[in-house]
């Protein structure tokens, strides 16, 4: 892979330019990086809508060090009241990259036919990054294979680690955005190849 330098101006540079609450975003970032240099990093700035169809922006950003993936998240949350402002809640995490168990990156191709190695870009990527913290539960009932069975047989299910998943795509986000997230996630992927345990 070759390298890229960035360092933590470009990062507060992202986050700026991304123009959601800059300074508190960064100094939720600085606080969890401490005095180690910005390796790479992706910021993404999106809107979610509420069950009551309300916008609510949110800002994933995502930096490595020589030693750790930093997750940093922040979310906006409505006025409460009609004379009261929106209030943010920003959690950083800063995880080793020992820790990190699992990279996965799709990539969604419109037109696979005319897929042209390393020119082709995907329309979107979806980056689930796990380190073992949360973890996501599905069960359904357990069958023995007897349609005429009434009995109980329990639940049967699957547990997949569920810390972080980013979907970009260049309807959305743009295609520089995906092609951030690419550059990113290969990044990452080394480091945790380098470093893990």
């Amino acid at each position: 892979m070759t390298e890229t330098r960035v360092s933590t101006d470009d990062l507060r540079i992202a986050i700026e330019r991304a123009g959601y609450y800059p300074g508190l975003v960064t100094d939720a970032v600085a606080s969890a990086l401490g005095r180690e240099p910005v390796t790479a990093f992706f910021v993404l700035h999106d809107a979610i809508f509420d069950p009551g169809m309300e916008v609510r922006r949110h800002m994933t950003v995502l930096a490595l060090t020589p030693t750790r993936l930093v997750y940093s998240h922040t979310d906006e949350h409505p006025a409460e009241e009609p004379d009261s402002r929106p209030r943010a809640e920003t959690s950083t995490e800063a995880v080793r990259f020992s820790r990190v168990s699992s990279v996965s990156l799709t990539r969604v191709v419109p037109d696979p036919v005319s897929y042209v190695p390393g020119v082709t870009m995907p329309s979107e990527v979806i980056l689930t990054i796990g380190w073992n913290v949360l973890s996501h539960l599905e069960l359904e009932p357990a069958h023995c294979g007897d349609e005429s069975c009434e009995a109980d047989h329990g639940y049967i299910g699957t547990i997949t680690a569920d810390d972080l998943t980013l979907r970009v795509s260049e309807a959305a986000d743009g295609a520089d955005a995906v092609r951030q997230a690419l550059t990113f996630a290969a990044a990452l992927s080394d480091a945790t190849a380098r470093n893990g345990a």
